[in-house]
C-alpha cells in the first residue's frame, strides 16, 4: 500500500518528466490548501481571475490573500468565504467604483470582519523583492510623513550602518519579506517546462513568483519550446521557478491580455452594482462560478458577441536578429 495523502494536501498529478502542464482543477488542488498564504498578482493587466474562480469552486477556506491591487477577484473570493486576511496596497474596482463585499467587511465587519494589512505600492514591491532575494527586510524612505507605520506595526525603523549625506546617522523604514505558500500569475504564453513570457504592461509577477514556495503560471497558450527560445528576452519567469503551467484562454477576464483581448470595461462598471447588494453578489457567484464546471464554460457563457467586441487587431513587433555562430 502506498503512502496515505491527507485530503487537504492532495498528491501532485502525475506528468512526464519536465512537463508541468496541468488543468486548472489539478493545479489548484495540488498547490492551494486551506489556510495558505496565496499571492495573486497582475497589475491591471493579466489578472489571474480564472484561478481565483477555481479556488472558489474548490471551496478553499481561511486563506491569506496577498495582492498589491485588491480588486474584483478578491471581492469575489471574499464573498465566497475563501479569505480571512488580505495583504494589499490598494483596494478598489479599478477606477470603476467600489468593492461592496470588501467594504462591508472592513467598514462594518459584515458578515464578519476582514483582517487587513496595508502597505504602499512600493512597500509591497519591497516585500516581494526581499522575499525573492531572501533578505530579512527591504529599506525604503517613502514612508516618511506617512501615517501607515502607525497602523501597521510590521513597518519598522532601523538605523542605517552608513552615515547619510553630511555625516549624520539615518533611520530608515523597512518592510518584512513575504514568502507566499503559492503565487499565481497570468501571462500570455509559456512552454511546457514553465518558461513564461509577458509583453505589454508588467507588474511584479516575476518578483512574486521568486518570493513564493510554489508557483502556478496561467497562460493564454502553451507554445512549443522553440517559440520561447526564439525570443528569450520576453521570458520574465524561468522554468525552474514554476511548478505548474495551466493553459486557460481568456483566463484574465475582465482584465486584458495584451495581444489577445481587451479590457471588459462594462463588466467593471457593472460589478459595483452587483457587489453593492449581498444577495445579488452571491447569486452571481452561484450562477457564474459555482454554476460553471470550469473557465471554458464561464467563457462560453460570456457569449461570442462579447468575445468579438473585446477582440484586438494586430500590432506586430518587428523581428529581432539575435545572431548565431556560422
Amino acid at each position: 500500500m502506498g503512502p496515505v495523502v491527507p485530503e487537504s494536501q492532495p498528491a501532485e498529478p502525475h506528468r512526464p518528466a519536465g512537463d508541468k502542464v496541468m488543468t486548472m482543477r489539478e493545479a489548484i488542488a495540488a498547490y492551494v490548501h486551506d489556510g495558505d498564504t496565496v499571492c495573486i498578482e497582475g497589475f491591471t493587466h493579466l489578472i489571474p481571475t480564472a484561478a481565483g474562480h477555481e479556488i472558489i469552486r474548490q471551496r478553499r477556506r481561511h486563506l491569506t490573500v496577498v495582492r498589491m491591487t485588491a480588486d474584483i477577484v478578491v471581492d469575489q473570493m471574499l464573498a465566497a468565504g475563501c479569505v480571512t486576511k488580505l495583504v494589499s496596497s490598494f483596494v478598489g474596482n479599478s477606477s470603476a467604483g467600489s468593492l461592496g463585499e470588501l467594504r462591508r467587511r472592513v467598514e462594518k465587519g459584515v458578515p464578519e470582519p476582514l483582517e487587513f494589512e496595508e502597505y504602499s505600492h512600493y512597500g509591497m514591491v519591497g516585500r516581494y523583492l526581499a522575499g525573492a532575494q531572501r533578505l530579512p527586510f527591504y529599506p525604503l524612505r517613502s514612508y516618511a510623513g506617512s501615517d501607515l507605520p502607525s497602523v501597521n506595526p510590521a513597518i519598522r525603523k532601523v538605523m542605517s550602518p552608513y552615515a547619510a549625506e553630511g555625516g549624520e546617522p539615518e533611520a530608515l523604514y523597512v518592510v518584512p519579506p513575504i514568502h507566499p505558500d503559492v503565487t499565481i500569475v497570468h501571462a500570455q504564453r509559456a512552454d511546457r517546462l514553465g518558461n513564461t513570457q509577458v509583453w505589454g504592461l508588467t507588474g511584479v509577477q516575476a518578483e512574486a513568483v521568486f518570493a513564493a514556495r510554489r508557483a502556478v503560471v496561467v497562460v493564454e497558450e502553451v507554445v512549443p519550446d522553440e517559440v520561447v527560445r526564439s525570443d528569450p528576452n520576453r521570458t520574465i519567469i524561468p522554468a525552474h521557478a514554476v511548478d505548474a503551467v495551466v493553459a486557460c484562454p481568456w483566463g484574465a477576464h475582465p482584465s486584458f491580455a495584451q495581444g489577445y483581448y481587451d479590457r471588459d470595461n462594462d463588466f467593471y462598471r457593472t460589478w459595483s452594482e452587483i457587489s453593492r447588494d449581498p444577495g445579488r453578489l452571491r447569486s452571481w457567484i452561484a450562477e457564474w462560478i459555482l454554476g460553471t464546471r470550469d473557465h471554458a464554460e464561464y467563457v462560453a457563457k460570456l457569449g461570442a458577441g462579447l468575445r468579438s467586441r473585446l477582440a484586438v487587431g494586430e500590432a506586430l513587433s518587428l523581428p529581432v536578429n539575435y545572431g548565431r555562430r556560422r
